[in-house]
């Protein structure tokens, strides 16, 4: 059985066996429990430690577990009605918003129920996770001397040094800082780059965590229509002389939702169109290292190609490692490189040594280019069974778009489907799915999905997923053609 199924099994049947014994009586010591339930000595350790967190057992090293004695009558809740006002009276300005809409964030990180097909993940599933290599760069990075001590501000130079050459062109390990995920490093970027209460240029669609910290931080979206081909640059020019924006924020590589890669003749227009500007091109380069096996050459960053310090280049580890290996860079140039490691550092301090230790530890191991070559296999055998499924099972879906990298298909659904139906329908019959809605700043042109072949244990659960996918745009369907 899986380690971790294991020590759930344990935990719950320990937490069932407590009333057994008396406040501060002692449980069965670890080798007898071993002995019971036949499982490792790791698996009784990390089921008593989920039961001492809470509040069920106490644990003394040297005597062993004890079940805790009851705790006293908690204290009435008191009054708390008092906060609305509180958190609701905005100050005379009103810029800022103080509540955040995070459910198009909540979309791809929430864990579907037990046995539901996740097409909504938005990270690689643990099979495909280098767990074996990240175990051991971390070991290894928590023996190096120093390793527990304060980093430097901007990050280890080895690891802005092993950034820079990843980017390329004449970048820097100077000019790249060391952040906590792409998610902070966005963040970073636009309270950097643009005040409250201003315009923010986007692609539409675009990934709906970006527009969180852009509405968060009290910026206004603007969208950009994207094609096949990315960002419209004829589009984009009008867009920053209609909004006086100074950002735009874009993903050039293998775009978010849409899968587009910019076209290499728009490469040059969008930077001298935010030149012309004078604004700031965020440069969101989230999956370089989620590339298919068929996908040939990939171009550059649109940073080694911008001497003038045009573009913030944000880039990271995680969606190649784990949800929890959140290390990334923000490389730029010029003045706003030191108001970007400004606002960091008020923000987290820095990203913790050994981490960034672990992660040199990871990228300059054998392991690291075996990992991405077994990922890049995977993803297009991956890709190809969700393509095949969906155009045998749902072809009166439209797949505009089937890229050669990322980890998931846009879809436009038929005209006048109804997505939030479709979305409830869909985890009924046992599959979660992503509305195309969110991804938009303003009204959507259609309905439409994003599905995630990297979040699901493998082929069999596509076939499977699509298969119920089928079930629900039936179910759907005859909705409509019974109202």
């Amino acid at each position: 059985m899986h380690e971790r199924s294991s020590v759930a099994d344990l935990t719950n049947q320990l937490r069932r066996e407590l009333d057994r014994y008396s406040p501060g009586g002692k449980l069965p010591s670890s080798r007898a429990l071993v002995d019971r339930f036949r499982v490792s000595p790791v698996t009784v350790s990390r089921a008593l430690a989920q039961l001492a967190a809470e509040g069920l057992v106490v644990t003394r090293p040297g005597a062993g577990a004890f079940r805790a004695r009851q705790r006293e009558s908690a204290v009435p809740s008191g009054d708390t009605s008092w906060q609305e006002i509180a958190l609701s009276a905005d100050g005379p300005a009103g810029l800022v918003p103080r509540s955040v809409d995070a459910s198009g964030v909540l979309v791809s990180l929430a864990a579907p129920p037990p046995g539901v097909v996740e097409f909504n993940g938005g990270y690689l599933h643990t099979s495909l996770q280098p767990e074996r290599a990240m175990a051991a760069a971390l070991s290894r990075a928590g023996r190096r001397p120093g390793a527990w001590g304060r980093p430097p501000m901007e990050g280890l130079p080895e690891l802005r040094e092993w950034f820079a050459r990843s980017i390329g062109g004449a970048i820097t390990a100077a000019e790249v800082l060391i952040t906590a995920g792409g998610q902070s490093a966005l963040t970073t970027a636009l309270r950097a780059l643009a005040p409250p209460g201003t315009a923010v240029l986007v692609e539409s669609p675009t990934y709906p965590g970006m527009l969180a910290i852009a509405r968060a931080a009290g910026l206004r979206p603007v969208p950009v229509p994207v094609d096949a081909d990315g960002v419209r640059p004829a589009l984009l020019a009008d867009a920053f002389r209609a909004t006086g924006a100074r950002v735009f924020v874009c993903q050039p590589l293998f775009q978010n939702p849409t899968g587009a890669v910019l076209a290499p003749e728009r490469r040059g227009e969008v930077l001298r169109i935010a030149r012309a500007a004078g604004a700031f091109v965020v440069e969101d380069d989230f999956v370089r290292r989620l590339v298919h096996e068929d996908a040939g050459p990939l171009p550059a960053p649109l940073a080694a190609d911008d001497p003038d310090g045009v573009v913030v280049h944000v880039c990271s580890l995680t969606k190649a490692t784990s949800p929890s290996f959140r290390v990334s860079a923000l490389a730029a140039r010029g003045p706003v490189l030191e108001r970007l490691r400004a606002i960091q550092v008020v923000d987290t301090f820095f990203v913790p040594r050994p981490l960034q230790e672990a992660a040199l530890e990871l990228v300059g191991s054998p392991a690291w280019p075996r990992h991405l070559r077994a990922v890049s296999a995977e993803l297009k055998a991956r890709r190809d069974a969700m393509t095949s499924a969906l155009r045998l099972h749902l072809p009166e879906v439209s797949l505009p778009h089937i890229p050669s990298g990322g980890y998931h298909l846009w879809l436009r659904l038929p005209e006048g489907t109804d997505e939030s139906a479709l979305t409830s329908a869909a985890l009924r019959a046992g599959v979660a799915i992503t509305p195309g809605r969110p991804y938009f700043s303003a009204e959507p042109p259609a309905a439409h999905l994003r599905l995630s072949f990297a979040a699901v244990g493998g082929v069999g659960e596509i076939a499977e997923g699509v298969r119920r996918l089928r079930t629900a745009c039936a179910e759907v369907r005859g909705q409509r053609a019974a109202g």
